[in-house]
């Protein structure tokens, strides 16, 4: 038998809002980071940026997935970096690169070593990461791709 009435907290149902549930992560995220920077830093990465760095490879990846004289293949990467390569026939013909960096997603083309096509100079294009998507990554690809050659 319960000693006395049962408060209303425990009866109602829970109401959490974002809000609530943001604040709380931002004050365990603030202690966490009290604690040990390096450590909270890592673990902050592998939470929030890793699972966007790896949309974006899959993004890449599903652009030419239907084409069998493209490939896009990852030859790794650094941090908050992915770095393809891009063949054509079997050959290589320039270098891709997917990177993050204050919540933009960012992607650069190159040339690449015992290729004959040069690429042409161009700034990298850039993108909240919000408005990544299919749609994103193939018109970013596109342009990029026409700077080969030039």
């Amino acid at each position: 038998m319960v000693d006395g009435p049962i408060s209303p907290s425990v009866t109602a149902e829970p109401i959490a809002s974002a809000a609530t549930e943001d604040a709380f992560r931002d004050a365990l995220d603030r202690l966490s980071r009290k604690v040990d920077e390096g450590n909270f830093e890592r673990m902050r990465w592998a939470r929030d940026e890793a699972p966007k760095l790896v949309r974006l490879v899959e993004l890449v990846k599903g652009a030419v997935n239907d084409r069998a004289d493209i490939e896009i293949n990852e030859e790794g990467g650094e941090g908050n970096t992915k770095r393809f390569v891009i063949k054509v026939h079997g050959q290589r013909i320039a270098a891709l690169a997917l990177a993050l960096d204050k919540g933009r997603a960012i992607a650069s083309i190159g040339t690449i070593e015992r290729s004959e096509f040069a690429v042409a100079p161009g700034k990298p294009i850039h993108t909240k990461y919000a408005n990544v998507d299919e749609a994103w990554m193939a018109d970013t690809l596109g342009q990029l791709m026409e700077r080969i050659g030039g």
